[in-house]
């Protein structure tokens, strides 16, 4: 992509345009977050929605203070905790771009004190599998972290004692390693890691709301955090001193500015293709062993989904920041209580009305086709002519014996609708939700281009 394409698609996607769900879809999302917050006992909880790559809901529920009773609203900023480190791989990503530093440089050619250095890479310290023992294990402030403290103070105690593991053996989360990155970022860039973020990423993306919550603590008209211990009421919480969440989770900002990046991660405008496929692979440990992290985010596959996710949870807030990119869907979901499971509960109820409703064009069609066969299966046959060679192959005697003996007494489904669909592997992959009075039973298939069912699955 040539420079002025890039500015061009960066200034586009700094003003995205915003896409249109379906009423239905729009209550259904409100439903969930409201019982997200009874459930949870959050204060509240505020959400941004991508669909089609663009920005199609945003909306805030409940209180964002109690005292005064304040309600929340889409513009207040929330801390995003942990979310930060994708943008702190990012930054890194972006100076390797220019060949400034590579991921397999070894630490201690930029922070030579450090336990091992000259052992581990800053692609190790992007992966947590670096061995450094983690500052903030715990989810509550505890009274070390009442007190202000430098990045290099938090590196000389715990980067500087014995590895927890042998480089690249293990995963295991620490936001020692980020700190580290921040600390080689800014070496190397000559800039703070807030400058840097905000001239390469914040600015270019239009996410005018993104502060560093070690210059500027929240205040209003932005969001409270509250804690409570077991079921006691909910209590302004403390936040960390200055320096605590340098480069590991030290930005606040709105959903619909979050939902801004992950439309870049979407789009692919803004890291050059080879940088975000490096961000966006899991990386395998020296045995070979496969982890779900890449570079400062998780990666799974989610029913045929790759989905892009990480969570956030530092004092009085919890985040949850998730990107489907081969569906061009994201939710963005944060609350102002520790601990809280909202934003979780939230994100797993909104996700399959946004990956059902991406176009199917053949979804009616292999709806009917799906609860024919499902029907089929419970009296023991299925048609034939609907499978491809490797399907005849599976669906033997025994597997249609043991279909019509577990499916059967089962009766008449009460629902029975597609949840997502995709492709892989040269196929149509569908998702369909079977719904019976004490039990959900789903059903995996995959149609050939030329229409031929290659796998149906129950499970």
């Amino acid at each position: 992509m040539s420079s002025l394409l890039r500015i061009l698609a960066l200034l586009a996607l700094s003003f995205p345009l915003a896409a249109q769900l379906p009423p239905e879809t729009t209550a259904k999302i409100d439903a969930a977050a409201e019982k997200a917050l009874a459930d949870s006992g959050a204060p509240s909880v505020s959400i941004a929605v991508v669909k089609d790559g663009r920005i199609a809901y945003v909306k805030a529920y409940g209180k964002a203070r109690l005292d005064p009773v304040t309600a929340a609203a889409p513009e207040m900023r929330y801390s995003i905790g942990s979310v930060s480190k994708q943008f702190m791989a990012a930054a890194i990503l972006m100076l390797a771009e220019e060949g400034k530093l590579s991921l397999d440089d070894k630490v201690g050619r930029y922070l030579p004190n450090l336990t091992r250095a000259n052992e581990i890479t800053i692609r190790q310290l992007l992966t947590h599998t670096s061995g450094y023992q983690d500052y903030y294990p715990l989810d509550y402030v505890a009274p070390f972290m009442q007190k202000p403290v430098t990045a290099d103070e938090i590196l000389e105690r715990w980067a500087g004692k014995a590895l927890d593991f042998d480089p690249g053996t293990r995963w295991q989360y620490s936001n020692t390693n980020f700190v580290a990155a921040g600390r080689i970022l800014e070496k190397v860039s000559g800039q703070s890691l807030w400058s840097f973020l905000e001239a390469r990423i914040f600015r270019p993306l239009g996410m005018t709301s993104a502060i560093d919550l070690d210059a500027r603590a929240l205040a209003a008209p932005d969001a409270a955090g509250y804690t409570h211990f077991g079921l006691g009421p909910a209590r302004p919480a403390e936040p960390e001193a200055r320096g605590w969440l340098f480069a590991a989770g030290e930005l606040a900002m709105t959903a619909r500015d979050l939902a801004k990046w992950d439309i870049s991660l979407i789009d692919r405008t803004l890291l050059k293709p080879a940088s975000l496929d490096a961000m966006t692979t899991p990386v395998r440990l020296k045995d070979g062993a496969p982890t779900n992290y890449a570079l400062g985010i998780g990666v799974v596959d989610d029913n045929g989904y790759p989905r892009l996710s990480h969570g956030g949870a530092v004092s009085g807030f919890v985040s949850r920041n998730t990107v489907w990119p081969d569906a061009r869907v994201a939710v963005v979901a944060f609350a102002n209580m520790d601990g809280s499971s909202a934003p979780g509960l939230v994100t797993n109820q909104i996700a399959p009305l946004l990956l059902s409703e991406t176009e199917d064009p053949q979804a009616g069609q292999q709806l009917a086709q799906a609860r024919r066969v499902f029907s089929q299966l419970q009296e023991g046959k299925i048609d034939r002519t609907l499978l491809s060679g490797d399907a005849e192959a599976y669906f033997t005697a025994q597997v249609l014996r043991d279909a019509a003996a577990s499916l059967g007494p089962l009766g008449k489904p009460e629902k029975f609708e597609q949840t997502a669909f995709g492709l892989r592997g040269g196929m149509t992959y569908r998702n369909f939700q079977i719904g019976f009075k004490d039990r959900t039973l789903h059903a995996t298939t995959f149609t050939t281009p030329d229409g031929k069912l290659a796998q149906y699955l129950i499970q």
